[in-house]
């Protein structure tokens, strides 16, 4: 029973997404003691989704492994090559495959961008109170985590808030040096051209929507606006609402001609959408690289210049501030030591 209630102290201990995922598969290794533990998660477009591994503790596993969050799609396994784990998503019941080795798999949650499934290899099939156990701490998880979302999110979108971004920022920024930091191979060829760049996003005369058509109709707004960026984004991109009509996205891309492809996207489609009673609405996007040794001021800065810009030069259009600078359009401001963070 103590070993129990040290595993759920620390379960719930935890203030990040990833490493409650983390704690979780600890947590069940420690418990049952089974060959392996595993959260996967279905990922990427509907007509091409896959299965990434968010934590796993295997023998010889000495703390929980993952797959990197920025993993390209198409090399991840299909949703359809495991249809097991696909039953046990759409029916929310735990479903067992007779092994060797024994593979149970519970149902994670019911999170619509990513939901998930919680899959333990065993030597034999789990008993019932074994099966009672897992059920009763993914309770205690799903409850754990409906507060960090309560917390993490805007309340309207349900995309990520503001405060939220400074710890995202900077587990980006020590990603991607991990990942520079490969020394040799095909690994280092393929990641070394790949870097995060960061895009704010405004609705243009959003302040007339809520004057003519009023607040609930804006909130419809910003909430459609949220739909469609996340399915215009890729599913490991971060997207914010920081308050009002302004959104934030963190993504990584192969360079500026990419990045602005996807934010052009979200601009076309956004332009191309009818809204209920307003009819057409249009955005304005800036976006700026994550430059190494960034703030989150210094980026958002960067980001903002751009989409100020492209708000005084006929809005609906998506601007680069490298590009910007570059045309002599803005100036490049070098910051000063001391400067006072915005976040």
């Amino acid at each position: 029973m103590s070993e129990l209630v040290d595993n759920l102290a620390d379960l719930t201990s935890q203030k990040d997404r990833d490493a409650l995922e983390r704690a979780l598969v600890g947590t069940i290794c420690d418990l049952l003691s089974p060959i392996s533990a595993e959260i996967y998660r279905g990922v990427g477009d509907r007509d091409n989704q896959r299965w990434l591994s968010c934590a796993r503790l295997g023998p010889g596993d000495l703390v929980p492994t993952t797959d990197t969050a920025w993993a390209t799609l198409d090399t991840l396994p299909r949703l359809a090559d495991f249809p097991q784990r696909m039953q046990a998503m759409k029916t929310q019941l735990v479903v067992e495959q007779i092994g060797p080795p024994v593979c149970t798999v519970f149902p994670l949650d019911r999170n619509a961008d990513a939901p998930g499934v919680l899959v333990i290899e065993s030597d034999l099939p789990l008993s019932q109170e074994s099966r009672r156990l897992v059920v009763g701490v993914l309770r205690l998880y799903r409850n754990f985590q409906s507060l960090l979302d309560y917390g993490e999110r805007d309340t309207l979108t349900e995309l990520l808030n503001r405060k939220t971004f400074d710890g995202a920022f900077l587990k980006a920024t020590i990603e991607q040096s991990k990942v520079n930091s490969v020394e040799q191979g095909e690994r280092r060829r393929e990641v070394v051209s790949s870097s995060y760049w960061l895009a704010m996003i405004d609705i243009d005369h959003f302040k007339r929507v809520n004057d003519t058509y009023g607040h609930l109709i804006g909130d419809e707004v910003l909430l459609l606006l949220a739909r469609l960026m996340r399915a215009c984004f890729r599913f490991h991109d971060q997207l914010y609402r920081f308050g009002g009509e302004e959104f934030v996205v963190l993504m990584r891309c192969n360079g500026e001609a990419e990045a602005a492809l996807a934010l052009e996207r979200l601009r076309a489609s956004t332009a191309n959408h009818l809204f209920p009673q307003v009819g057409h609405i249009t955005i304005s996007i800036g976006f700026s690289e994550v430059r190494s040794g960034d703030t989150p001021s210094g980026a958002f800065e960067r980001a903002d210049k751009a989409v100020y810009h492209a708000k005084a030069h006929g809005r609906n259009q998506v601007c680069s501030h490298a590009a910007l600078v570059a045309e002599g359009k803005l100036v490049e401001q070098v910051a000063n030591v001391g400067d006072i963070e915005l976040f």
